[in-house]
């Protein structure tokens, strides 16, 4: 659950001169680029198309996409938007704020109204606000939600469309705004400090008006008084769209309307006292028939608005400008007039919102003890990781003499059978030559070495046996000898024999 309710809109942190200005309604995009030099805006590009993929429904990256293609098809290349969120998002709360409460005590009320007032969990919810004055200095409050959902999948897609969101906003609240507009002051320095309009002899305070805008596939409706909008809705079903050819129902809106302004405070409602209708000509004048009808005996004025005033935003405006949600929201933004609601979420730091969550309420102490171990492990993990670098490090300016050891050490290996150093051949020839007498009773003829001097097979002469067992036995003697083998001797003077022996010793004694 959100541990704070969002009151005012984040600051900008730079000053914007150009934009573009984008509403989404139905299936249809619409934008216009502004630019503000000198005290004047001017109109870069505008284009209205429709959409093929719903922005809820299909994934971020293609909608994005498709919408790039749009931007880039209409020449385009703002990347800094306004977008205004279809109000039929929105869902709305009211609720009261006693006079006299201080800031900090009143964003606590407000939030335990959200939680108990919204149908969904507020931590769900960006949640802004929009105050009224009433009696006694009482404030009427509207609490406007937009699921996190939608917020984050109009993120995606902007960030697909590599656009640059710097407001999310409502086109409806745009068009009527709830406080009085610049130009009464640029119009006359004597006029009064509200917003007004002509019409025939009367006088009537346009920033406190019940506005509806007829769009795509529904009707906005907002009422503004006493300096806030006190109420938000979309008229479903009163739009219909068969075939490109939209069908309004007057009477549903105008029944909807009664309804609305019923459920206000008496000090509200009656501040209200003239309609504006923004819409097609046709549809519009269908409408504003269907309300002076219905309201003109209550006693409020029905205008259709076709038009900017002069100085609508106290600046000069282009000659072309046409009234729309989505110039509005730009010019809004360059004349740096906050919106009544802004869902656009501020950026966090990561760590401040892990911080955030995990230092405050019951969570306190178990995040402090998570964090002490984080900054432990760190640390640990910081050590280590110098050390690795030493030793990396280290192993650089090694690596190519490790390299030639390595060489040198396949070399050894390769040619050591062919440097023996105990002379294994010669130790094993001394051995049988102490054992034969040396009366030369006992001749050698020829002495074979095998399996790599372990076997050894020795022929030749005597003059008798006898000689040739005792040369056997003094042989056995010798260190290494083992298995000593006299097969067989034959002939006769002299006698030839033959016999073999293990060697395993390999030292010469």
């Amino acid at each position: 659950m959100k541990s704070d309710l969002k009151i005012k809109s984040a600051k900008r942190k730079k000053k914007l001169t150009s934009v573009l200005g984008l509403t989404l309604d139905g299936s249809k995009l619409e934008g216009v680029v502004l630019k503000r030099t000198n005290g004047s805006l001017q109109r870069l590009q505008s284009f209205s198309v429709p959409l093929t993929l719903d922005p809820l429904t299909a994934a971020p990256e293609l909608v994005g996409r498709e919408i790039r293609n749009q931007l880039d098809t209409a020449g385009v290349r703002e990347r800094d938007c306004v977008v205004g969120l279809p109000l039929r998002w929105v869902l709305t709360a009211q609720t009261e704020l006693p006079g006299g409460l201080p800031d900090v005590d009143a964003a606590s009320l407000l939030q335990m109204e959200a939680e108990k007032n919204f149908h969904t969990d507020t931590a769900q919810l960006q949640i802004a606000d929009s105050r009224s004055a009433l009696g006694g200095d009482k404030k009427f409050v509207l609490l406007a939600g937009m699921p996190n959902t939608h917020v984050g999948s109009l993120q995606q897609i902007l960030a697909a469309a590599k656009l640059k969101p710097v407001s999310f906003a409502l086109g409806i609240s745009a068009l009527q705004p709830s406080v009085p507009s610049p130009r009464s002051k640029v119009q006359s320095p004597d006029a009064p400090q509200s917003a007004a309009l002509d019409i025939g002899h009367r006088t009537l305070d346009i920033s406190s008006a019940l506005a509806l805008v007829i769009g795509e596939s529904n009707v906005g409706l907002q009422v503004t008084a006493a300096g806030g909008v006190v109420a938000l809705r979309a008229l479903e079903g009163a739009v219909e769209n068969e075939g490109g050819r939209r069908t309004l129902h007057a009477n549903v809106v105008s029944r909807e309307a009664r309804v609305t302004l019923g459920q206000l405070p008496p000090e509200l409602r009656g501040a209200v006292k003239n309609i504006r209708i923004f819409g097609p000509r046709d549809l519009a004048q269908q409408l504003a028939d269907e309300m002076e009808l219905k309201f003109e005996p209550m006693g409020l004025a029905v205008e259709i608005v076709s038009a900017y005033a002069p100085t609508e935003f106290g600046v000069t405006l282009p000659p072309e400008a046409s009234l729309s949600a989505a110039f509005s929201l730009a010019a809004n933004v360059l004349t740096e007039r906050s919106p009544a609601f802004e869902f656009l979420p501020p950026k966090q730091n990561p760590l401040a919102q892990l911080a955030k969550k995990y230092t405050s309420g019951q969570f306190g102490t178990v995040g402090a003890v998570a964090a002490g171990v984080a900054v432990i492990l760190a640390l640990i993990f910081l050590v280590q990781q110098i050390q690795l670098w030493r030793v990396r490090s280290q192993w650089t300016h090694m690596a190519v003499k490790v390299a030639d050891l390595q060489d040198i050490q396949n070399q050894i290996r390769f040619y050591r059978p062919w440097y023996d150093e105990s002379f294994r051949t010669l130790a094993i020839l001394r051995q049988v030559t102490l054992a034969f007498p040396e009366d030369g009773s006992v001749t050698a003829k020829s002495i074979e070495i095998r399996d790599s001097g372990s076997t050894v097979i020795c022929s030749g002469n005597t003059r008798d046996i006898a000689s040739v067992l005792a040369m056997q036995a003094k042989l056995r003697t010798q260190p290494g000898v083992s298995a000593l083998k006299l097969p067989q001797i034959r002939g006769k003077s002299p006698m030839q024999f033959s016999f073999d022996f293990k060697y395993g010793n390999g030292g010469a004694q």
